[in-house]
């Protein structure tokens, strides 16, 4: 879900900016030590899984697992996954370094609505668990996918039909991460319950 350099407009990268931003700054004042090794793992878990793409126009298809890192890390999402996304930019030349706000704004602000959205589900059954931790590993790809469409039809009309073709390519994808991130979370509250303590943050 790279979108490339000089594909998006001045207003759009400037928007992703300030949303970048902002969240950044959000999840590091809420960034306590305790966590700070969940982040850095699961930084490296996104700078890995990202690294094999499919390019889809102007973007890209791959795993995010951005679902998975708001789950766990609520807010401290953002500055891990722009963490993740600057090394890469950096080193691979995904993405780029232009368009960070914008590429960091669309996979880690459903990270954190995901999160906020399906926490009471994790708080029930184990069948309410398993279904919260899907639709958050799920939806937040959705929601990625859906950002992403507008922040290039908002740049052109001429991407419109790119943008849909980015929407259906990451249906896969959403299914995939789904489980992913039910797999995760089960694992996870059976060997290190502790790493699940950001599901409860108010």
């Amino acid at each position: 879900m790279h979108i490339s350099e000089g594909v998006l407009s001045l207003p759009v990268l400037a928007s992703g900016a300030v949303v970048a931003a902002t969240g950044t700054i959000i999840g590091l004042r809420k960034l306590d030590s305790e966590k700070l090794v969940s982040v850095a793992l699961l930084s490296s878990v996104f700078f890995i899984a990202s690294l094999i793409h499919i390019p889809i126009g102007p973007s890209s298809a791959h795993l995010i697992l951005s679902g998975l890192m708001g789950l766990l890390l609520g807010w401290a999402a953002f500055p891990a996954i722009f963490t993740g996304l600057l090394l890469q930019a950096v080193l691979f030349q995904y993405g780029g370094l232009t368009v960070i706000g914008v590429n960091t704004a669309t996979m880690a602000l459903p990270a954190v609505a995901c999160h906020y959205m399906f926490r009471p589900l994790l708080k029930k059954n184990f069948f309410s668990m398993s279904l919260g931790a899907f639709l958050c590993g799920a939806v937040s790809i959705a929601l990625s996918a859906l950002l992403t469409s507008l922040a290039l039809s908002f740049t052109d009309e001429s991407f419109v039909s790119a943008a849909q073709m980015i929407v259906y390519g990451h249906i896969p994808i959403m299914i995939i991460e789904g489980f992913i991130c039910a797999s995760a979370y089960g694992f996870l509250q059976k060997v290190r319950p502790e790493m699940l303590l950001a599901t409860q943050e108010t």
